[in-house]
């Protein structure tokens, strides 16, 4: 990747109800807004290569959701799909920003789409990155399910956590995945290092996020702004046939895959990522 400038985001933070949730400001404020949702149990840092690509032409802005990264975690344990829709209209609101895009991946694509439900004409568009209608009963999910379940939740080393997540996803090169995890991991007063996202939201978010899944059709109907439906092309969590079907439900979208990626897409192959995002943002 060659971006134009090597830069840092800014930390900001926002209040949405009773919850504290940062996020991350890349800066050139005054360009078209774009907004970024990340996936379960990654933080806003997912979309740091994507954002530093974009930021040229947009302001690039990225959420930790409710449980995750450095934003608080919910007190009644609630990770469903409404809440996270009540969070991002207090974000949206508190930014102030007219039409953003908003993009999402994994349960971050969901959590767009549920907002874009309610609030479709205020959007210039959304982006919906490895999700499909059958997603939820495929074999990358029950995959990605004994990932985030097994395992140690607390380790002595951040190589414990590297190592692990590697042979989960070995496209990712070592040192970058390192990088990220370093976002993705706090430290513990006696030492070591734990996961920073609420293993509540494993049990809590799972099921209601199935059932917004198995609302797809409608929900699609709902949404009147441009979409862009993206596909991972080594994704075992959504198939061609899904992706492509997912993108007919909508009454104005676009189906593009991203080579050499799978359901982690901005992890795995950001370069082309963004030459996607970049591409329906000009249109």
């Amino acid at each position: 990747m060659r971006p134009s400038e090597l830069v840092l985001p800014r930390e900001r933070q926002c209040i949405a109800g009773r919850t504290r949730l940062h996020y991350l400001d890349w800066g050139t404020a005054g360009r078209p807004p774009l907004l970024l949702l990340h996936g379960g149990c990654l933080t806003a840092h997912t979309w740091d290569l994507v954002c530093l690509t974009l930021r040229d032409r947009h302001h690039c802005l990225a959420l930790d959701q409710r449980g995750h990264g450095d934003s608080e975690w919910s007190p009644e344990g609630d990770y469903g799909p409404a809440a996270h829709r009540a969070d991002i209209e207090a974000w949206i609101g508190e930014l102030g920003c007219e039409r953003p895009v908003l993009v999402g991946q994994s349960m971050g694509a969901l959590n767009a789409l549920e907002y874009a439900r309610a609030h479709s004409p205020e959007l210039g568009g959304i982006v919906l990155v490895d999700i499909g209608v059958r997603a939820h009963h495929s074999v990358g999910v029950a995959r990605i399910r004994e990932f985030t379940r097994g395992g140690p939740a607390e380790a002595d080393s951040v190589d414990v956590f590297a190592a692990r997540a590697l042979a989960f996803n070995p496209r990712r090169d070592p040192r970058l995945l390192r990088r990220s995890l370093l976002h993705n991991l706090r430290t513990l007063p006696r030492g070591g290092f734990a996961w920073k996202y609420d293993r509540r939201f494993l049990a809590e978010g799972s099921g209601a996020f199935a059932t917004l899944l198995d609302d797809l059709a409608r929900a699609a109907a709902e949404v009147t702004c441009p979409v862009l439906v993206v596909r991972g092309a080594e994704s075992d969590v959504v198939s061609e046939t899904d992706g492509r079907e997912l993108t007919a439900l909508f009454p104005n979208a676009r189906f593009v895959q991203v080579a050499g990626a799978g359901h982690t897409v901005q992890g795995d192959n950001p370069r082309d990522l963004s030459a996607a995002l970049a591409d329906f943002l000009s249109q």
